[in-house]
């Protein structure tokens, strides 16, 4: 079969819900292939929508992790530090030109998966004292995808006009695109930008299912000194006295509710899969536009790692926007092979359960509500 074909296992939407009734048609993410201009890629580098609130004063720090406060204040100062951007603002004929930083230039979070990292990052991202076009906020594969469609020296000169990079979930699994970013942020703090930074594990490196500080400061090599590590103590917090996921609904259920939730999309599993092979991580985010749940029918294990890296980038891009993600067949924790957890990207697969988990409980009210 071909993998522009949809998979026969496809629901087929004018089927109508088992109910009938007049409910709307839901959209098929198997139908999308969008195309991502790169001035958009510049425009969208800001935090997502899930993070657009994040504050520091809206992070509740663990009592029982005291270096989740200490986390707070040192990037509140962090921020506070860094300063406005040059002619960003009316200065007064006899201000001091701001003298330049001292310290390092850059700040890495390390902790494991679910402590708040992202929610400290963008609450950094909206502290620091600069207009939002001046500020950057994306994840590795987003900066990498930038690289790709400006250039590498059109990257450093968009990017170097800037007061601030954020880096969410930084890379260090390729050792080719950390040596291109590790360059790019070289010209970017000689250019003086401020950094922040997360990242996943490397191959091997099992652990807490954190990364360690010394290992990200020496993949990034030249730029150790730029980084001061901030480790972030600490359970995920989406499982922190919440009850555990709920199993997986009937296709009768799933399908029924796609149709009697507006903005809801419907699709069978294994040919979102294949469909995701056919357009580029990059445009995953784009490809979700207006959809406010998605639902999908026949979920199985993932057959293999390329697969499973997709559907990562993908859980990824429905958490940032808070999609509600309904589904029948096999439970979130069966997504991935042991032989997948207990690999290189084990922390990418318990990453993707945890958010997929957060986003299977959201869709609970949207199955009650199309009971009525």
């Amino acid at each position: 079969m071909s993998s522009s074909q949809p998979s026969s296992a496809q629901p087929d939407p004018t089927a109508g819900p088992p109910a009938g009734g007049d409910d709307a048609t839901p959209a098929a993410l198997t139908a999308r292939a969008p195309h991502v201009p790169a001035d958009r890629l510049v425009a969208e580098m800001v935090p997502p929508p899930r993070f657009q609130g994040a504050r520091f004063d809206t992070y509740l720090p663990d009592p029982k992790q005291p270096s989740q406060s200490e986390a707070v204040q040192v990037l509140s100062d962090f921020a506070d530090g860094i300063g406005t951007p040059a002619g960003g603002g009316k200065r007064r004929w006899f201000a001091r030109k701001p003298a330049a930083p001292t310290g390092p230039r850059g700040v890495y979070l390390d902790g494991g998966y679910g402590v708040g990292k992202t929610h400290l990052l963008a609450s950094l991202w909206h502290a620091t004292p600069a207009p939002a076009e001046r500020k950057a906020f994306g994840t590795f594969v987003e900066l990498t995808n930038l690289v790709g469609a400006l250039g590498f020296q059109q990257t450093v000169r968009t990017l170097g006009e800037h007061r601030l990079l954020c880096i969410d979930e930084f890379e260090l699994d390729d050792p080719g695109d950390t040596v291109l970013v590790s360059t790019l942020l070289g010209k970017l703090v000689d250019a003086g930008v401020a950094l922040a930074a997360t990242s996943n594990t490397l191959p091997g490196k099992l652990g807490e299912g954190r990364f360690a500080a010394a290992d990200f400061l020496r993949e990034i090599q030249g730029l150790s000194a730029q980084f001061r590590p901030l480790r972030i103590d600490g359970e995920d917090y989406r499982h922190r006295g919440l009850p555990e996921a709920p199993a997986p609904y009937d296709d009768e259920t799933v399908t029924r509710t796609a149709y009697r939730t507006p903005g809801a999309s419907l699709d069978d599993f294994p040919s979102l899969l294949e469909h995701l092979s056919t357009v580029h991580p990059s445009r995953y985010g784009a490809m979700c536009d207006g959809i406010e749940a998605v639902c999908l029918t026949d979920v199985q294990a993932v057959p293999d790692q390329s697969t499973a890296l997709r559907l990562v980038v993908l859980a990824d891009r429905l958490y940032d926007r808070e999609v509600p993600v309904l589904t029948s067949g096999k439970a979130f924790d069966e997504l991935f092979s042991e032989e997948m957890l207990r690999g290189g990207y084990r922390k990418k697969y318990f990453r993707a359960i945890s958010r997929l988990t957060a986003l299977a409980r959201d869709a609970k009210a949207l199955v009650a509500e199309s009971s009525r």
